[in-house]
C-alpha cells in the first residue's frame, strides 16, 4: 500500500475502534484490538516496501513502530485490569510444602505487578528478536577432529597437528595447547552463536533441536537445565485439562537442582579458558550481575541492552524470592525481609540508564521509538507525549521527511488509543500532536480524513476543522466544500458551527489580504471586471453558511459585511456577484431588523443600479437606423425605463437608505463608518446618473428637463440631508460639480428661446 493508503488504513482502524469505544475488551483484544490492527498494518507495509526495495531507513523506522504497537498490546491489557492479590509462594508452601518450584515461581511473579510486566517485556523482546541462524548440517560429532584422532591412533602419532587426543566435550579446554580441527572449530563457533541467538529469541526448543542435530545431546541437556522443576500431580495450582493430558500430569519435568545448575552456568561464563561464544551462551542461560559484563559485550542493538538488563532483573528477583522461602521441600533458606519499593526504585534506575547507552548497530538509544518503548515500559506515557511535543516545538525533524510523518502518525494514534481505553493524556500536548498530524494529512492531501482527527481535539475540534476548510481556499469547488462540511457531521462535530466558524475565519483571512476600504473615495468602474483571487476568496466565503437553512441568519450578517466591503472599494460588479450566489431564503429573514433592513437596502440599490445601466443601454439603441414604428416602440420603452428609474431613485433618496441610527453614529464603529462611506460614494453617483439621463433624454422627452431640476430640489431638501453625502474631506468636490450640472440644465431650458430667464425654474415648480 502507498503512504496515502496507509493513512486511510490507520484512519479505518481508528473509526472501527471509536465505534466500539465502550467495549474495552474489544479494544484490547490480542487479535482484533486497536494495537494489533496497527501492528498488522505496519507489517503489511514493511513487506511491500521490502518487495519494492525501498529505503532501508524507512523500513527500519516502520519496523520500530510495529514493535512499539506490539509492546503496547503486551502491557496495556494488564494495566487496565485490576491487580487482584493471589496466594503468595509462602502461603502455598503453608498449604503444601511439596509445591514445586515452577508453581512457587509463578506465585512470586503474581505478587508483583512490576515483575509481571518485566517478564512480559522480556517475552516481547524475544518475540521481536532476529530469527536465529540455522547451523549447517553435519553428519557427525566433530567429524574432522575424529578423523584425525583415529588416523593418529593408527599411526601411533597421538599428537598430530596439535589436535586434541580425546573427543569428550571438555577435551579442548582440558588439553592445554590443543584444539579441534579448523572445520570443527568453525562449526562449533557457528553453532554456539546460533544457540545464543535462540536463547536471545526465547526459542529454547530450537536450541535443543540444533544441539541434537549437531550430535551434542549433552549440550541440549545443559540448555534444558534452565527449566524450573514442575510436578503437576503434587501442585496446588489448577490444571488446564485441554493443555495437559492426565498421564502427563503424573510425571515431573524440569530441573530439580536448578540452583546448582545456575551456579555452574555462572562459573562456566566466568571461565576464561572457554571460548567467548561458550561463555556468552552460559551467561545468557543464567543471567546475573556476575555475568552482566559478558552479556553486555555481545550487545549490538539497543534491544539487546534492554533484554540483558531485564533478564538479569527477572532472574535475580525470582532467585531471591525463592531463596527466602521457608518450609519448602524443594527450595528455600532463611527468610528475610525485602523492601519491595526499594527494589522497584532500583529497577527503574537501572532501566533509566538505557536512555543513553551506546549501541553498535541500528537506531540509537535516543531514537524516538526507543525512547517511546522505554517510557511505555516504565508507564510514563504522560512524560513521553510531553517530550515528543517538545521535539515538535523545537522542530527537530524536517516536516517533509518520512520520519516526521510516521512519528506524528504514531503519536497521534497513541494519544487517541490511550483516550479510547480511558488512560488520561496531557491535554495541551495531545492537542499539539494531533495538530501536527492534521498538518501532515493536509500536506498529503488526505482531505476525507481531516474531520475524523479534528474531531478528537475536543473543545478545539470545530476551530481546527474550520481552519482546514479555510485552507481549501479556491482549490475545491462547491460540491467538494459541501462534502467536506458534511464530513464534520459524520465525525461528531457540530456541522453548523463548523460552517459559521469557517466562514468567519475565511472572511478574516480575506480581509488580511485585501486593501482596507479607507482614504479617498474610489472611482466606480462601470465596465465588468472579474474579481481578483483575493476578492473571489472573500466572495466564496459565503458558501459555507448558505449550504443549510440553519445558518442563513449568520449568512445574512456575513453578506452585509462582504457587501459593505465591496461597495466601499467601488467593486459594484463583485458585490452583484455575491447577490447572485445567495439563496432566496435570505430575503425572508426579518430578525434582527437592523440586519434584515440593511440587506434589503442593498437589494434595493442593485435594482436601481441595473435599471440605470439598462436605460443607458436603451439610449444607445436610439442611435441605430430604425423604422417609424420601431422608433415609436423604442421611445415608449425608453420612456418607461426612465420613468421607472426616476421613481426608484427618488424613493431611495427620500428614505433613510443605509442611514445609521443615532446610537450607531455615536459609537462610530466600523460598520457605521462603512455605511457612511457607501452613502458618500453612491448617493452622489446615482444622482449624477439620473440627472444626466434626464438631461440627455430631453430631446425625446422634454418634461425630463423639469424632472432634472426637481431632482435638485430633493438634493437641497434639509429633510433628507443628501448634500452631506456630497461632502467628503478625502473625496472630490462633487457638490460643486453637481451644481455646475444643474446650471447646465438651467441653461438647457433656454435652448428653445424666450426672453424670460426664470421660465425653466417656473416650469419645474
Amino acid at each position: 500500500m502507498s503512504d496515502k493508503e496507509l493513512f486511510a488504513s490507520f484512519a479505518e482502524v481508528l473509526a472501527l475502534s471509536q465505534a466500539m469505544k465502550d467495549d474495552l475488551p474489544g479494544l484490547l483484544d490480542p487479535e482484533t484490538g486497536f494495537a494489533p490492527r496497527m501492528r498488522q498494518l505496519c507489517m503489511e507495509h514493511i513487506q511491500e516496501l521490502e518487495e519494492a526495495h525501498a529505503s532501508p531507513k524507512e523500513i527500519e523506522v516502520l519496523r520500530l513502530e510495529e514493535h512499539t504497537w506490539s509492546l503496547l498490546q503486551a502491557l496495556l491489557p494488564a494495566r487496565k485490569t485490576e491487580f487482584l492479590p493471589k496466594p503468595t509462594a509462602q502461603q502455598l508452601i503453608a498449604i503444601n510444602p511439596y509445591t514445586p518450584p515452577s508453581t512457587l515461581a509463578q506465585a512470586v511473579l503474581n505478587s508483583s505487578r512490576l515483575l509481571e510486566e518485566l517478564v512480559v517485556v522480556r517475552e516481547w523482546l524475544q518475540d521481536t528478536a532476529p530469527t536465529p541462524p540455522i547451523p549447517e548440517a553435519t553428519t557427525g560429532y566433530w567429524k574432522f577432529t575424529k578423523h584425525n584422532v583415529l588416523q593418529g591412533m593408527r599411526s601411533g602419532n597421538t599428537y598430530r597437528d596439535g589436535l586434541v587426543k580425546e573427543l569428550d566435550p571438555d577435551a579442548p579446554n582440558r588439553e592445554e595447547g590443543r584444539a579441534l580441527a579448523s572445520d570443527d572449530a568453525s562449526y562449533e563457533k557457528g553453532l554456539l552463536q546460533a544457540l545464543y541467538a535462540c536463547v536471545r529469541a526465547g526459542r529454547l526448543e530450537d536450541a535443543v533441536d540444533f544441539c541434537r542435530r549437531a550430535h551434542q545431546p549433552w549440550r541440549a541437556s545443559s540448555i534444558l537445565g534452565s527449566r524450573l522443576f514442575a510436578w503437576p500431580a503434587i501442585s496446588t495450582e489448577s490444571k488446564d485439562d485441554d493443555a495437559m493430558a492426565e498421564d502427563d500430569a503424573e510425571f515431573w519435568h524440569g530441573n530439580r537442582r536448578r540452583k546448582l545448575w545456575k551456579k555452574t552456568c555462572v562459573h562456566a561464563a566466568l571461565n576464561n579458558t572457554l571460548s567467548d561464544q561458550e561463555r556468552l551462551l552460559y551467561a545468557a542461560l543464567a543471567p546475573s550481575p556476575l555475568t552482566a559484563t559478558i552479556l553486555k559485550s555481545a550487545c549490538r542493538t539497543w534491544e539487546d541492552h534492554l533484554w540483558v538488563q531485564i533478564s538479569i532483573i527477572c532472574e535475580e528477583k525470582e532467585s531471591l524470592e525463592l531463596s527466602r522461602l521457608s518450609g519448602s521441600f524443594w527450595e528455600g533458606g532463611e527468610p528475610e525481609e525485602v523492601d519491595q519499593e526499594e527494589w522497584e526504585e532500583e529497577v527503574i534506575e537501572t532501566l533509566d540508564t538505557l536512555q543513553d547507552v551506546a549501541v553498535l548497530e541500528g537506531p540509537k538509544a535516543d531514537h524516538a521509538f526507543h525512547f517511546s518503548q522505554l517510557h511505555i515500559i516504565l508507564n510514563r506515557t504522560d512524560q513521553l507525549l510531553k517530550a515528543f511535543d517538545g521535539t515538535l516545538s523545537d522542530e527537530q525533524f524536517r516536516k517533509d521527511s518520512f520520519e516526521y510523518a510516521q512519528l506524528t502518525r504514531f503519536f497521534a494514534h497513541l494519544c487517541l488509543f490511550l483516550q479510547l481505553i480511558d488512560i488520561p493524556t496531557p491535554p495541551i500536548e495531545t492537542q499539539h500532536i494531533l495538530e501536527a498530524y492534521l498538518q501532515v494529512l493536509e500536506q498529503a492531501e488526505q482531505r476525507p480524513l481531516i474531520a475524523m482527527y479534528a474531531g478528537a481535539l475536543g473543545d478545539n475540534a470545530v476551530e481546527r476543522y474550520a481552519l482546514f476548510l479555510v485552507s481549501l481556499e479556491l482549490n475545491a469547488d462547491v460540491g467538494e466544500r459541501r462534502l467536506a462540511l458534511t464530513r464534520a457531521n459524520e465525525h461528531g462535530l457540530d456541522m453548523y458551527r463548523v460552517a459559521v466558524v469557517t466562514a468567519e475565519r475565511t472572511i478574516e483571512k480575506a480581509f488580511d489580504l485585501l486593501p482596507e476600504p479607507k482614504g479617498p473615495l474610489p472611482s466606480i468602474i462601470a465596465l465588468p471586471q472579474p474579481p481578483t483571487v483575493d476578492e473571489l476568496f472573500l466572495l466564496r466565503s459565503i458558501e459555507w453558511t448558505t449550504f443549510h437553512e440553519e445558518t442563513y441568519e449568520v449568512a445574512l450578517e456575513q453578506t452585509n459585511v462582504i457587501l459593505r466591503y465591496f461597495l466601499g472599494v467601488g467593486r459594484v460588479q463583485a458585490a452583484l456577484s455575491l447577490l447572485e450566489m445567495l439563496p432566496s431564503g435570505l430575503a425572508d429573514i426579518s430578525e434582527p431588523e437592523t440586519r434584515a433592513t440593511e440587506y434589503l437596502h442593498y437589494r434595493q440599490f442593485f435594482v436601481i443600479w441595473e435599471q440605470l445601466e439598462r436605460v443607458v443601454e436603451q439610449r444607445g439603441q436610439g442611435d441605430l437606423p430604425l423604422s417609424k414604428d420601431e422608433r415609436a416602440a423604442w421611445l415608449s420603452q425608453y420612456r418607461n425605463s426612465i420613468d421607472q428609474a426616476h421613481e426608484q431613485v427618488t424613493t431611495l433618496l427620500t428614505t433613510e437608505w443605509l442611514v445609521p441610527n443615532e446610537t450607531e453614529v455615536k459609537l462610530a464603529d466600523r460598520r457605521t463608518r462603512e455605511l457612511l462611506r457607501i452613502r458618500q460614494l453612491y448617493i452622489p453617483e446615482i444622482i449624477f446618473r439620473l440627472h444626466f439621463i434626464l438631461i440627455n433624454s430631453r430631446q425625446w422627452i422634454p418634461e425630463n428637463l423639469k424632472r432634472a431640476l426637481k431632482l435638485a430640489d430633493i438634493v437641497a431638501d434639509s429633510r433628507y440631508k443628501l448634500y452631506d453625502d456630497f461632502v467628503n474631506p478625502d473625496g472630490p468636490a462633487r457638490l460643486g460639480k453637481y451644481l455646475r450640472a444643474v446650471k447646465e440644465a438651467f441653461v438647457a431650458g433656454l435652448e428653445k428661446g424666450g426672453s424670460d430667464p426664470f421660465r425653466p425654474v417656473l416650469a419645474a415648480l
